[in-house]
């Protein structure tokens, strides 16, 4: 059973690094809940402390993510149409051939969304840059969050490797 856990754990870990980027999956949230289900395995004891200050993290990084990309957008003057057209554009430049794809889509996204809402390119452009890096400061802390706690994962499996592999 720990080895099934232990599996969909890694799965976890691995989407919650990848969620980081995509807006459809909440990044921290998904890693933390590998690093729960490596909490709930007999072959690696977990400090249940280091579970809550975890969890703790990933719901503040969760609703800081709707909060980041709102103050940057209104701090330079943009709307939600900048902000509903950032997270398009980020889906259409992760499935794209484009090289940079992932940093270019968000940009000509949030610009377009603008363009719809207020049809003035130099408020639009503007709106655009608050809307992009708001996406990106938002997008750089749960990766950061999300590396923290596939490190934790790694280190945890790494310690307690021989119990591990003798099952």
């Amino acid at each position: 059973m720990d080895i099934f856990l232990i599996a969909i754990a890694s799965l976890c870990i691995i989407l919650g690094v990848l969620g980081s980027f995509l807006p459809i999956l909440p990044g921290p949230p998904i890693s933390w809940v590998g690093l729960l289900l490596l909490y709930l395995t007999d072959a690696v004891p977990m400090n249940r402390s280091l579970i809550v200050v975890t969890f703790i993290v990933a719901i503040l990084i969760f609703l800081l993510d709707y909060i980041i990309p709102a103050v940057g957008t209104k701090k330079f003057g943009g709307s939600r149409a900048g902000m509903i057209g950032t997270s398009i554009g980020l889906v259409v430049g992760l499935i794209s051939p484009i090289p940079g794809g992932i940093i270019i889509g968000p940009f000509i996204g949030a610009f377009i969304g603008e363009m719809f809402n207020k049809n003035d390119s130099k408020v639009a452009f503007k709106a655009a840059i608050g809307s992009f890096l708001g996406f990106l400061a938002s997008t750089f802390i749960k990766f950061i969050v999300s590396i923290i706690y596939l490190g934790i994962f790694i280190s945890k499996l790494w310690e307690y490797k021989n119990a591990l592999f003798t099952l």
